[in-house]
This record gives C-alpha cells, structure tokens and sequence, in this order.
C-alpha cells in the first residue's frame, strides 16, 4: 500500500518564511471573545453521513490581511483532530490500520510544527490562543479576530463521539477518509483566497496527500467489505 509522505514536504517550505510574510496585520487591542461561524457554500458536509463524527463547514472566513492566520488555526485544530482520531487505532495489525494511524500522526505532528513556526514568524502580535474572524469583523485586522470558539474547534477536529473498541476501526476509516476531505476544502479555500506562495504550496501538497490517503483508506475499507458511494463525495476537490 503507497504510504504518502506529506510532512517531508512542509517542512521543506520552511525556507521561504521571510520571502512570503504577508501584509502586516493592525494591533489587537480592543478584541472581542464572542464567537462567529463562517459557512462555507457549495461544499459537501464533511461527515454528514458518518455517525460518531460532526460535520463542519471548514471556511475559516474572507481573504485579507488574517486570512493566512485564521487559516493555519483552523488547520492546527483539524490536525489535532487527526491526531487524536489516530491514536484510537495504534497497535492494530488488521490491514494496516494501526501503521497508517502512526504515519498519519507523525506527518499531521510535524505540520502542526511547521504552521506554528509560520504564525510565530508573520503574525507575531497575533494571540496566543487559536482565532477566527468575529462577526462583521474586519479580514485585514487583527481587531477584527475573535477567540475560536469551541464549538468551532470541535467541528474543526471532527471527531464526534469516542469509538468503542469493537467499532474503532470502521470509525478511524470512515472519519479519517471524511476528516481528509474538510482538508481538501480547506487547501482549496486557500488556494482560492491566499497570496502567501508558502501557504499555496501547503495548499496543493494537501490536495496531493489527502487524495491518495483518501484512495487507500477506501482500498482498506473495501478490504473490509464496505463499499458506500459516499466514499467518493471528495473526487471533485481531487484536482489542483
């Protein structure tokens, strides 16, 4: 089974840091802590056929100024997402499972470094807690962010409720494979709204990775006996 390696790539981008340091952003002062969701048009609910794990609209809000920094916080919280999804299924031999959850919490891990070390470079007056843009907030000024709420992190991590151990690797396969898809949302977003060339490339390595893992998880759901059309609800956002 290929096994795609995408931390390699990010951190291989780390180079570029001072090259693609977006417009500085205003001061914080004055920020508000009520929360606001952005609702993402015309994308497929990430896991809205999957029990156990919630769906989200993964638009983190307008292009401007933030978007670079709302984008690496909702992806943090994505990531971590994945991380704790994996973890559920370390140890189990049956088809692969237990490797491909390491694997995928080794290279998600090593991202989640990567984007720190972006927002700590271009956003440094940004806060410390993870943001999103608050509601009529303004997309070019740190004012205009909110704390990210946690209803926001939870649908961001798309975990749902914990699997019981008979049913954890249905559960990993099936959340993983739509948890990959709001990845392909999110890369797209990006794409369609960032300038930064760091987060563009971080955008199509994405695509790159999450269309292959998305291809293996349903061999390995196949192996299993589970062939659902709603497998295949990402193939449009496969393309770069």
């Amino acid at each position: 089974m290929p096994r795609c390696r995408f931390a390699t790539a990010v951190l291989g981008v780390l180079g570029a840091l001072t090259l693609a340091a977006p417009a500085p952003a205003q001061d914080h002062g004055g920020m508000h802590h009520d929360h606001h969701d952005h609702a993402a048009p015309n994308q497929p609910a990430p896991a809205g056929a999957t029990p156990g794990h919630s769906g989200h609209a993964h638009d983190v809000g307008p292009a401007g100024a933030t978007y670079d920094l709302r984008f690496i916080d909702g992806m943090v919280q994505h990531h971590t997402g994945a991380l704790r999804m994996s973890e559920f299924v370390f140890g189990i031999g049956s088809r692969g499972v237990g490797a491909l959850g390491k694997t995928i919490w080794r290279d998600q891990a090593s991202e989640i470094r990567a984007m720190g070390l972006w927002r700590k470079a271009w956003y440094p007056q940004a806060p410390v807690y993870p943001v999103a843009l608050a509601k009529d907030g303004d997309p070019n000024s740190i004012t205009g962010l909110t704390r990210m709420g946690q209803a926001q992190i939870d649908g961001m991590r798309m975990m749902g409720e914990a699997p019981t151990p008979d049913s954890r690797v249905v559960w990993f396969l099936e959340g993983m494979l739509h948890h990959h898809g709001g990845a392909l949302m999110m890369a797209h977003d990006a794409l369609a709204k960032s300038t930064n060339p760091t987060i563009r490339r971080f955008a199509r390595n994405v695509i790159v990775a999450q269309r292959a893992e998305i291809t293996q998880l349903r061999r390995m759901l196949a192996a299993g006996g589970l062939r659902k059309p709603e497998y295949s609800r990402y193939d449009a956002l496969f393309a770069l």
